[in-house]
């Protein structure tokens, strides 16, 4: 394994200790952190299990804490819980009927306020009516809607009933939604009729149409309808509200047991099909509740934000889920960040005096290109904690971040973690000093380290292959329907979990994260398989074989390169280009089109077949090309 460079390490290992205010009356102490570490490591049986009593709202204790039998394990077996309960009747009960749990605003600065209340009605109610469409627990139900509450009362009227939710972001395209409706299984989609972005509509429920109209099985359809919307819905479509509203408000929570399914995520791996990760119940429920609370230092009083999507991880996790239990006031934010003009975030900040930010690298560096201007014109002094998550954020945007919208008055927080931890793995609590670029120190009950190939420790700041020792609660149980994929996680190294990054440690034990091992891209956070790419170009009639690569870019972290080769009766021109671009665009989304597109005579391969990305790679950035004695010719 390589060095980092010496200009890196050199950024990185400056130390910014958070200020006073946030350091007195953290709920965790640096002293505190250490101690608990050791504690999470040595007993973590303990440690979980006095947390999830504490924490948490049990219709029956569990009988043991972990049951560990590698590469499985199970978490508070016997104990009977229900998410949705911990994150809405729990916090009526305790008198929070009439707190704001979400605020919701969208380009056009229209507001909605929901209370703890009022979204436990409507969930109930939502609820009520899956029952009556005949949705029970184990059934799965596919969720691709705009970023609104309705979304969020969707979500949880599943966990209510008991049902696994699938939920898709909204970007993805007919095929690719298809394919994950299809993969699940699902009885029912979920959908808005619209969404928009850059003052256009954004016709989500078309979308839907395409994909459902090709699936060789019928599913019903609930279209929550939008600003005077009036579709006439077909036979087995219902409407969103209607349904709300023709149902009791009373609905029981399912009593479900801690390793029962909540939810299916899919996630982009190293060939063309998405893992549906799968994540039960209590474990998820804890972990995100005590991630949520600790990272984010949550104060009775908060106003926070999450600026992901619904439709990622970090959606369920930071905007829904953690929150929700914690009995937080979060905003939901529709549309472009930058639209209708580049302040629009800040003016959002300052509006509803938010407390804590959580976006990704991305977004900061969108923000740095349109420069200090339009922060400097808002008052941010709400602001006490910043958090970053999706990619590696390097040291000038963390840097520009801390100065420039914290005021050099915040703590940085960043996350790293994936959609199969389910949680935060790798992140400096507020109170904890943090160093630019580095994701930090290690979370409660996880035992990261970087290893080689074969598993032996590498020196400290050297590059190698990031791993954990031992579960942690909201692991992922299984890809759904293929636990062979689930299998290779514990099995590529053996003993350890192995997450596919690529990262570094340092003498006080900060985890610097660089980036993916393995064919996977991050383009603006949103995790995509090479493989996917690469089958969605080779649909294009001209395309006969295609590889895929991901180059530095300065916004969206990483950028995508197709090598083309074209069948013989091919004329290149600008318009091939763009039909082949929008060919991905229709099988895959606007996520996955390349940017650039570059028209090859052959591929390299290895002797069995292998598309060699590496060497493509490696002549894109002008690197060594490295071993080149299995290639094909």
């Amino acid at each position: 394994m390589s060095v980092i460079s010496n200009e890196v390490l050199l950024k990185s290992h400056e130390t910014y200790h958070s200020p006073d205010r946030i350091i007195n009356n953290a709920k965790i102490s640096s002293e505190n952190y250490l101690k608990l570490y050791k504690k999470s490591i040595s007993d973590p049986e303990e440690f979980w299990g006095d947390i999830a009593e504490k924490e948490l709202f049990w219709f029956k204790k569990f009988d043991s804490v972990l049951e560990w039998n590698y590469p499985n394990y199970k978490w508070f077996e016997g104990g009977k819980i229900n998410i949705c309960y911990n994150c809405l009747d729990r916090h009526i009960k305790n008198g929070k009927r009439n707190k704001v749990a979400y605020i919701y605003t969208n380009e056009n600065s229209q507001e909605i306020k929901i209370t703890y209340g009022e979204l436990f009605e409507s969930v109930s109610r939502f609820a009520n009516g899956l029952k009556s469409l005949g949705i029970k627990k184990g059934d799965r139900v596919t969720i691709n809607m705009a970023q609104t509450i309705e979304q969020v009362i969707a979500v949880l009227a599943c966990a209510r009933i008991g049902a696994i939710h699938s939920v898709v972001f909204g970007g993805f395209a007919p095929h690719a939604l298809k394919l994950r409706i299809e993969d699940a299984q699902s009885k029912l989609v979920i959908t808005s009729t619209w969404t928009q972005r850059r003052g256009k509509k954004i016709m989500i429920k078309s979308i839907v149409d395409e994909a459902v109209d090709s699936l060789g099985y019928n599913v019903d359809i609930i279209v929550a309808q939008r600003d005077g919307d009036n579709l006439e819905l077909i036979e087995n479509e219902y409407d969103f509200h209607k349904l709300m509203s023709g149902s009791s408000p009373e609905c029981e929570a399912e009593w479900m047991d801690s390793e029962d399914p909540l939810f299916i995520l899919y996630t982009s791996g190293t060939t063309g099909k998405p893992k549906g990760i799968l994540h039960t119940s209590a474990g998820y429920n804890l972990f995100t509740h005590f991630t949520s609370k600790t990272v984010f230092d949550l104060q009775d009083d908060d106003i926070y934000w999450c600026t992901a999507d619904i439709g990622w991880i970090t959606g369920h996790s930071y905007l829904v889920y953690g929150p929700l239990s914690n009995g937080a006031t979060s905003l939901i934010v529709e549309g472009a960040p930058d639209y209708p003009n580049p302040a629009r975030w800040w003016s959002i900040i300052e509006k509803y005096r938010v407390n804590i930010l959580y976006t990704a690298p991305t977004a900061i560096r969108l923000f740095m290109k349109y420069g200090i201007e339009y922060p400097a014109k808002h008052d941010l002094k709400s602001l006490r904690i910043l958090g970053t998550v999706g990619e590696p954020i390097n040291p000038e945007a963390w840097i520009w971040y801390y100065e420039n919208i914290g005021n050099k008055n915040c703590a940085v927080v960043d996350t790293w973690w994936q959609t199969e931890t389910g949680g935060h793995m790798i992140a400096t609590l507020p109170a904890v000093s943090q160093k630019p670029g580095k994701a930090g120190l290690p979370f409660f009950g996880i035992e990261p380290k970087i290893v080689d190939k074969e598993g032996n420790d590498v020196p400290v700041n050297t590059v190698g292959l990031l791993v954990v020792k031992s579960t942690w609660p909201s692991a992922l149980r299984t890809c759904w329907g293929e636990p062979e994929r689930y299998n290779k996680y514990w099995k590529e190294i053996n003993g350890y979990y192995f997450a596919g990054d690529l990262a570094t440690i340092d003498e006080d034990g900060y985890i610097m994260i660089l980036g993916r091992s393995d064919d996977v891209l991050n383009v603006s956070g949103h995790r995509i398989g090479t493989a996917e790419v690469e089958s969605a170009l080779i649909t294009h009639h001209y395309v006969a074989e295609a590889a895929v690569i991901g180059k530095p870019h300065e916004i969206k972290g990483e950028s995508i390169k197709a090598f083309v080769v074209l069948k013989d009766n091919a004329v290149i021109d600008k318009h091939l280009v763009n039909d082949i671009k929008f060919r991905v665009r229709r099988e895959l989304g606007s996520i996955g089109v390349p940017d650039e597109i570059e028209f090859v005579d052959k591929l390299h391969k290895t002797r069995s077949g292998k598309i060699m990305r590496r060497v493509y790679k490696a002549k894109e950035l002008g690197m060594d090309v490295g071993d080149l004695s299995t290639i094909e010719d």
